[in-house]
């Protein structure tokens, strides 16, 4: 089947013509030309059947021809059968690809063109019949213009014999571009071909395109490259589809022959052109196309070679001309200059379409036989949208019964489809060493884990993780989203069956182990030799191992071990080979690893529940060690000397609750970046003073005894996080002043109430600080006498104190833990609104503050806020509330940048852009908006009163005295003589740059606030000054910068 998007063709070429002219000489001798070379060709006089309509049978036989020629001779305008025909072609010519070629047959084209002459005196008897304006009439003259601007054969005097011959041996040469089979069951290329088409904007022939197809094997590049060459090769000069670029040049000699191949095609030559060697035919290929537009496709190319052979650069094709490359690798495209935005990314078949394409080929329209849905659903599920696995399958269970079906899927589930996986191994064939390691890791491994987890684990494997992930991305063997890395079910099968192949019937001679029946097998096997690289054991339910204490010695090349959810019945020592760079062992039972003397390779060390003596005795043959994670480990006491690991990085101790000591090796160390204490209980003896200059993050959480946190002796530039939870810390040292790149500090759930110095104000780069449960003495910024100080909090944009006990007067961020939304905010009742700006106005906006209520049912919630201008989609904001309380309040700000990005006036008709926000929320029960703007003109206020642009209840002009009552807004109270001072004492002391004051009244029950308090502004600074938990009815003040 060639295409399914066009009609079946009956006839090689129409020939269109004026009997009286021409029938019994010069076109009787063109038709049986066309005959004698076997060119099947309509033609009025010999084919029609007696009594039938001519002009439907006429219009019918042009929609089924691939090729039309028009003879246009002296009296050929003065039929309007005739003329109708011409409109018809031409019509079909743009609709359906009809090739189209006129015979100038003893007349001048620009007689036709203009027209002239007799056939100006022909039009001019159609005008008076027809009228001058009629339509008929200017569909034929426009049909006529077109068809003598093509090109075809001029035949002035001379013999009509010669003439014929060469236009025989023309379409015989274009009828020998015989559409490609594209499919059995082309199901889902017509809307591919669609998309692909639109990509091209084949209207523009002032320019030459290359595109590329890329995707994984089997996805279906080749066939949709057949069908899109079927539907638009007829619109270009000359055209070539090369099919299997990879295998047909194998050296320079096939290049050579596939530059042959290409010129032959395209430039319809019945003796080849003879190419010397690659060179030369780059040049040639440039020199006869550079003035043709051609259609060239270059199948399965896996080599740049084979591009700048073939089709080095789009200046060797003439204008119009487009050039398409299916690939596997999407790093050849890039290599190639070709722009992303004509890279054409293949997807699998969606479920709809794979569901047909797998009918299609397993079930004939005679049979009787009926399958289970579910056996069904298992091969769509192990196709997963391949069109080639779909198709491979669907023809191998054509009429086979259940038991077959079901036989089939348990094998496939074991070892993969010989046809399929031949298929996806090109992929795998073509990589180099260090991409084929870590695509079998992955497909082994560490499908579905997290990439920045992978990456940890081959670098520490000797392996390229960020150029390897890269190349295994371009090839389409994995997908990275959202850091998780995908991988299709049928390559995974291919990767394992690769280790499989090493050896199927000894474990021990394969590079990698992930079954337990495998991982027993070898570990109970006494004999030596052993050539496993890799060892992941994680079954979902607990296996038991019995471990002799030199099973893992003999394992030589051993790099990687990783087990769970398993429990070890030996009580003894176990010995693990030097060679080891990675172990994670999270089981159950004793587990008492040992090393061998000399240089260990270890890199990371990951060990629960396990007895450590053997390994925390660090000593200089741990010289490359950079993570260590224990948890669970009771024996250990005091955390071990890490002078003997110089290039540690992470020391993670969690859960163990017998640790009362870290060593003072902590405090000095170079390398030293991340240092976690978490659930240790019994710590206390910490280092006096903490000097590790790369450190940047420090926790202390759930360590009851800790009492003292240590002095900052000097600047420490790196460290970015901060967190005591649930400590018996009194207070924090002035020296915190140190912690310079601070941006995170929790101090929760202390027990005692913890004194913060007024330092803290120095803490420039702080963004988040969480103090919640427990009380603190915080300092006032006024009292301060340090003029370093003045700027306080300059970049804080998260103040969390949820029930911190704090008094009145001090400032803190507010999140309402459950109320109604206040009468300040507009709200929004039908999910969307739009208003209408101008430039002067949109200049105005400072923020727009946003408030949702939390359903009383819910204990969390989301709102999605997307912004268009002018109905093109900007950019959104979106809040995800956790744990909120039922019927919580959250207000949001963002500036109008955040929502619209750059906003283009110029580029719009007219003054006026349309401005529009959609929201959409989750378990919420009402939300609303404000925009907080500028103070208006007296001018801008009477536009947007006198054209109605914008309801002005959802405008809040600042930048005015708040004192002002004139211009206060009609939903807030009366300021009384309290909340005055309060505002004169908020602008003396805030400690941000510019302020802008938004008053509003709450209106919320007493006692609302008794719960969260802190507001999140975007990434703005706040200041809330006031405790809302005591003064429910006061007015508030959001605190924002200009």
């Amino acid at each position: 089947m060639a295409s399914s998007s066009k009609s079946r063709k009956i006839y090689h070429v129409f020939l269109s013509f004026r009997g009286t002219d021409v029938r019994n000489n010069f076109l009787s001798h063109l038709y049986t030309a066309l005959e004698l070379k076997g060119i099947y060709t309509y033609i009025d006089s010999e084919v029609l059947r007696k009594g039938e309509k001519i002009e439907p049978a006429l219009m019918k036989a042009i929609e089924e021809s691939r090729t039309a020629i028009i003879v246009f001779s002296e009296d050929y305008a003065s039929s309007s059968w005739c003329l109708d025909e011409v409109a018809k072609i031409m019509e079909c010519k743009e609709e359906r690809d009809l090739m189209v070629f006129p015979v100038f047959y003893k007349v001048e084209p620009k007689e036709v063109r203009t027209p002239r002459e007799k056939y100006r005196q022909a039009m001019v008897k159609h005008e008076s019949k027809h009228g001058e304006n009629s339509e008929k009439l200017k569909r034929w003259k426009e049909a006529l213009f077109n068809a003598s601007n093509l090109s075809g054969w001029h035949l002035k005097e001379g013999d009509d014999l010669e003439h014929i011959q060469r236009i025989v041996k023309e379409i015989a040469a274009h009828l020998g571009r015989t559409p490609l089979d594209v499919a059995k069951h082309p199901v889902g290329i017509n809307s591919r071909v669609a998309k692909l088409k639109s990509m091209f904007n084949l209207k523009l022939d002032d320019s030459a395109l290359m595109v590329g197809l890329w995707g994984q094997g089997g996805i279906g590049k080749t066939t949709l490259a057949k069908a899109i060459y079927n539907d638009i090769s007829g619109q270009f000069e000359g055209s070539c589809f090369l099919a299997d670029v990879r295998e047909a040049s194998k050296d320079c000699k096939d290049l050579v022959t596939l530059q042959e191949n290409l010129l032959s095609e395209i430039l319809l030559r019945e003796q080849r052109l003879v190419v010397p060697c690659v060179a030369a035919g780059k040049n040639l290929i440039q020199e006869r196309l550079c003035h043709k537009k051609v259609l060239l496709i270059l199948d399965d190319v896996d080599d740049s070679r084979q591009l700048d052979a073939l089709a080095g650069e789009i200046k060797w094709f003439g204008n119009g001309s487009l050039v398409i490359f299916t690939t596997r690798d999407e790093h050849l495209l890039i290599a190639h200059r070709i722009d992303q935005e004509h890279v054409y990314a293949i997807k699998p078949l969606d479920d709809s379409e794979a569901r047909k394409l797998l009918s299609k080929h397993a079930f004939s329209t005679h049979q009787t036989l009926e399958i289970r849905i579910d056996l069904v659903d298992g091969v769509l599920n192990y196709a997963q949208g391949l069109p080639l696995a779909l198709e491979v399958l669907g023809s191998f269970l054509c009429g086979r019964k259940e038991d077959e079906w079901e036989s089939t899927l348990r094998k496939l589930s074991t070892s993969p489809n010989k046809s399929i996986n031949d298929v996806l191994k090109i992929s795998y064939d073509g990589l180099e060493e260090n991409e084929k390691e870590i695509f079998l890791h992955i497909a082994c491994f560490f499908k579905g884990r997290n990439s920045e987890y992978v990456k940890k684990v081959l670098e520490c494997c000797d392996l390229e993780p960020i150029i390897g992930f890269r190349v295994l991305i371009e090839r389409s063997l994995i997908r990275i989203r959202y850091k998780i890395i995908k991988m299709h079910d049928l390559i995974q099968l291919m990767g394992i069956d690769i280790v499989n192949k090493e050896c199927r019937d000894d474990p021990r001679r394969r590079s990698r182990l992930w079954l337990y029946n495998d991982v027993l097998d070898v570990l109970q096997n006494k004999k030596g030799g052993c050539d496993v690289k890799a060892i992941v054991l994680e079954p979902p339910e607990l296996k038991v191992l019995s471990i002799r204490p030199n099973a893992f010695k003999k394992m030589t090349r051993l790099k990687l071990l990783i087990v769970h959810n398993v429990h070890n019945s030996f009580q003894g020592p176990i010995w693990l080979p030097n060679e080891l760079r990675w172990i994670q062992w999270a089981g159950h039972g004793f587990w008492n690893p040992h090393f061998s003397p000399g240089p260990k390779k270890l890199m990371r060390l990951e060990m629960s529940n396990c007895s450590i003596a053997g390994v925390v005795k660090l000593n200089k043959d741990f010289q490359r060690l950079r993570y260590i994670k224990l948890s669970d480990c009771e024996s250990l006491v005091s955390t071990p000397d890490l002078s003997f690991a110089p290039n540690l990085e992470e020391l993670k101790l969690w859960n163990c609750k017998n640790l009362i000591e870290a060593h003072e090796s902590i405090a000095y160390h170079d390398k030293l970046q991340v240092l976690h204490f978490q659930w240790c209980p019994e710590l206390h003896v910490f280092p006096n003073v903490l000097k590790t200059q790369n450190l940047r993050d420090l926790n202390l959480s759930v360590c009851s005894k800790f009492e003292r946190f240590p002095d900052i002796s000097h600047e420490l530039g790196g460290l970015k996080k901060l967190s005591i939870v649930h400590t018996a810390i009194k207070e924090l040292p002035a020296s915190i002043e140190n912690l310079v790149s601070l941006e995170v500090m929790y101090l929760d759930i202390c027990k005692n109430p913890v004194h913060i110095p007024s330092n803290i104000y120095k803490l420039q780069k702080l963004q988040l600080f969480r103090s919640s449960f427990r009380p603190i003495v915080f300092p006032k910024l006024q009292d301060s006498i340090d003029p370093c100080m003045k700027n306080g909090l300059s970049n804080l944009n998260r103040l969390d104190l949820t029930l911190c006990n704090l008094s009145e007067d001090s400032s803190c961020c507010v999140r309402l833990s459950r109320g109604e939304m206040p009468k300040w905010f507009r709200p929004i009742g039908e999910g969307s609104i739009s208003f209408m700006a101008s430039k002067d106005l949109y200049d105005k906006f400072l923020g727009l503050v946003f408030c949702a209520v939390c359903d009383n049912e819910a204990e969390e919630y989301s709102l999605n806020i997307q912004a268009h201008f002018n109905g093109k989609r900007q950019g959104s904001c979106y809040i995800l509330e956790m744990l909120m309380r039922p019927g919580g309040i959250m207000l949001n700000h963002c500036p109008p940048s955040d929502l619209w990005k750059e906003v283009h006036f110029g580029q719009i008709d007219g003054s006026y852009a349309q401005f529009s926000l959609t929201f959409h929320g989750f378990c919420l029960k009402e939300w609303g908006f404000r925009i907080i703007c500028k103070q208006l003109e007296d001018d801008l206020k009477i536009t947007l009163r006198d054209n109605k642009l914008i309801d002005p209840a959802f405008l809040y002009e600042i930048g005015h005295d708040i004192m002002d009552s004139e211009v206060e807004s009609s939903h807030m109270h009366e300021a009384n003589p309290i909340e005055i001072g309060l505002l004169k004492n908020l602008q003396e002391s805030s400690h941000m740059h510019v302020n802008r004051l938004v008053q509003f009244d709450l209106d919320c029950s007493s006692g609302s606030y008794d719960g969260y308090s802190d507001l999140v502004l975007g990434e703005d600074a706040v200041d809330y000054p006031t405790d809302l938990s005591q003064n429910p009815n006061r007015k508030h003040y959001l605190c924002l910068p200009e």
